[in-house]
């Protein structure tokens, strides 16, 4: 294997057609020019190349191709933005991995972001190993560079607060609601492109089609309108006492190839509307989708071009947050506020952070160097959240990404971390939407000997709305009114499943965590007995840590868990390896120890466009259409010599 790969390093720095560019740090890198017949990847056995990644995405042979690739692309990109479009959309037609109108709208909106990043980037550095793992899911994540985040009081030796035993209070958590304001009833709910239910050619209207659309959803579809107001309703009968409610992000819908910030605004505008129409009290975060381009969020030193989200996300929480966070918001996306309610001494803040400036899919991030901490958020959380401890209040964090996601950058995950540890007995929980799944995730004070004497906090990953993964979704959670830990998390969901779905949801309980893992649970000093938690014993992070023991030891348990990740819909089998997997990621809020290896997934493209199982598959990606085409290029042969065709088409290579 090491052959190949010195024989792309020489065809890289010692063949024909390379020439001297100026480093945009003031040093010269050396980058493919005009002149070679058989090009960055001609002259390689292809089908030993393909085979070497398919064997291991780490190798450095995959690695070695990955930078080729981006070599030829920044030559691409160094040619102005609408070649840069040009090529990678001819790229995109010929993969196959979306329709071509898909294809030149969303490079289009997303293709001058990538070419800006790749003009910057110097190949074989940190940063374009990271492009090759977004990009491609080559090459390993690279180590976290190695920073401690400045604290300006050292940690108390306080312990977590003993619940108060007094009545709880309810609060709800819903995400991802991606609500689709041209869903049309009747219209194709089986068609070719990443959503359905739209009338996107005449055979997709109404009475053309052999899978009409129903009038509240399809798992091919994001969500009607109709959809989030039969939520809202089910909250209004379940909770008419709920304190307020939590939403984690993801209003617009997945068809990200026709974004426009009018159209963002509208459909971002209509939602928060209805949401104050139902008479919330809410606290809300920016998911990734709300951007446009999808994804777009650049930091505060690199553009202003997100300024009109964050005014309209300010505008929009203003009546429920006040005018000062409203003022943080519009700086970078973000707000700290107290709760105005709570018992006795029981007080709460709730710090809402753009989990969007530690996102792999965020291209504006890829910088030469990175930034450490983009916009300074990190800092002002420390602020924050040491002014709390100081006055003692318990802080709920919520943003949109956990930030042990598998598309969380590893060094703004480690950063982030080590805020948590110092602040964990400040952090009462934290919440998060993204993966559309039901999910928690622990964070630990020892990542290298996890256990329940170190697990630290706790944060909530809530299922969608927006039914693509599994049946409509929101959470209750009991929350003591002095501490604010959470004593129960109940998940409810309208199963479309159900005969009477398409006249009216009907939302029902589907579990209660406490109920459902509670038995399972062995208190470090209970000598191996189940320990039965009563109605005023918070969920710990240690509770919550004993959880996943149970799924080690009782395989019903963990695959009970794994079918209400999905709420019962379309489940597919976890074992051996992949249960170890998913075990290590709920026990991985840091995202270096979550065990999700780089690798590429068509996450938005590989559902069936046959039958009632499509849907979008096991990770949310954030529908990145540049990434589905360079990515393919690591799965499939053939498009590593479509690549080479096009370069060659295109007159880079003659």
């Amino acid at each position: 294997m090491w052959v190949l790969s010195l024989i792309i390093i020489l065809a890289l720095n010692l063949g024909r057609g390379i020439a001297a560019q100026s480093d945009p740090r003031g040093g010269f890198q050396k980058v493919l020019t005009s002149g070679s017949r058989e090009g960055v990847l001609g002259g390689l056995d292809l089908d030993a190349v393909a085979a070497s990644i398919g064997e291991d995405v780490q190798s450095p042979v995959a690695c070695a191709t990955c930078e080729a690739i981006l070599l030829q692309l920044k030559l691409i990109a160094l040619r102005g933005d609408d070649f840069f479009v040009d090529v990678v959309t001819e790229l995109c037609k010929r993969s196959g991995v979306e329709d071509d109108d898909v294809c030149a709208g969303s490079i289009a909106l997303e293709g001058p972001i990538v070419a800006n990043s790749l003009r910057g980037i110097t190949v074989g550095s940190r940063t374009s190993r990271l492009a090759c793992v977004a990009f491609m899911g080559l090459c390993s994540y690279p180590e976290v560079e190695p920073y401690n985040v400045s604290f300006p009081s050292p940690k108390p030796r306080t312990e977590r607060p003993r619940p108060s035993g007094l009545k709880p209070l309810r609060v709800v958590h819903f995400s991802d609601i991606h609500v689709d304001p041209l869903y049309v009833e009747g219209a194709n709910a089986n068609c070719s492109k990443p959503i359905c239910c739209r009338q996107y050619a005449d055979d997709d209207r109404p009475g053309n089609t052999d899978f009409p659309a129903g009038p509240n959803g399809e798992h091919t579809c994001d969500a009607p309108i109709s959809l989030e107001e039969s939520m809202y309703a089910a909250i209004r009968d379940i909770v008419p006492d709920a304190a307020f409610s939590i939403f984690t992000g993801d209003i617009v819908d997945h068809a990200v190839w026709a974004t426009s910030q009018l159209r963002n605004i509208l459909s971002i505008a209509d939602a928060y509307s209805r949401m104050a129409d139902a008479g919330m009290l809410m606290y809300g975060t920016a998911g990734n989708h709300e951007a446009s381009p999808a994804n777009s969020f650049p930091p505060a030193a690199a553009s202003n071009s997100s300024q009109w989200l964050y005014d309209l996300l300010s505008s929009a929480w203003s009546p429920w947050i006040g005018t000062r966070a409203a003022d943080t918001t519009r700086e970078f996306g973000a707000y700290s506020v107290r709760y105005p309610g709570g018992i006795g001494t029981g007080k709460l803040r709730i710090i809402s952070i753009s989990t969007n400036m530690y996102y792999a899919h965020n291209y504006w991030l890829y910088e030469e160097p990175m930034e450490r901490d983009p916009s300074g958020q990190l800092a002002w959380l420390v602020g924050e959240l040491d002014a709390a401890e100081r006055e003692g209040e318990r802080v709920y964090i919520i943003g949109h990404m956990p930030m042990g996601s598998r598309d969380a950058f590893h060094d703004g995950s480690n950063y982030f971390d080590q805020i948590v540890n110092r602040y964990s007995e400040t952090i009462a929980a934290m919440f998060f939407g993204h993966t559309h799944f039901d999910e928690f995730q622990i964070s630990y004070a020892d990542y290298s000997n996890r256990s329940h004497a170190n697990a630290l906090a706790i944060s909530y990953v809530a299922p969608s709305m927006t039914p693509t993964s599994g049946h409509p979704a929101f959470r209750v959670y009991a929350v003591d009114p002095v501490t604010f830990g959470v004593l129960d998390a109940t998940t409810y969901i309208a199963n479309m499943s159900d005969p009477d779905f398409s006249t009216k949801p009907k939302w029902t309980k589907y579990y209660s965590a406490k109920e459902a893992y509670g038995p399972l649970t062995k208190m470090a000093e209970g000598e191996g007995e189940n320990v039965v938690l009563g109605e005023h014993e918070e969920l710990t992070p240690a509770f919550w840590h004993n959880v996943t023991e149970a799924f080690e030891r009782n395989a019903t348990a963990f695959e009970e868990y794994f079918a209400r990740r999905r709420r019962g819909w379309a489940v597919q089998p976890c074992e051996g390896e992949c249960r170890s997997a998913e075990i290590c990621k709920l026990r991985g809020a840091r995202a270096q120890d979550n065990c999700m290896s780089p690798g590429f997934r068509l996450c938005d493209t590989e559902k069936p466009k046959k039958g009632p199982g499509a849907g979008i598959d096991e990770e949310e990606c954030g529908g990145s259409v540049i990434r589905n085409t360079l990515g393919s290029m690591a799965v499939d042969l053939g498009m590593l010599r479509a690549f080479e065709e096009v370069v060659v088409e295109k007159g880079l290579l003659v």
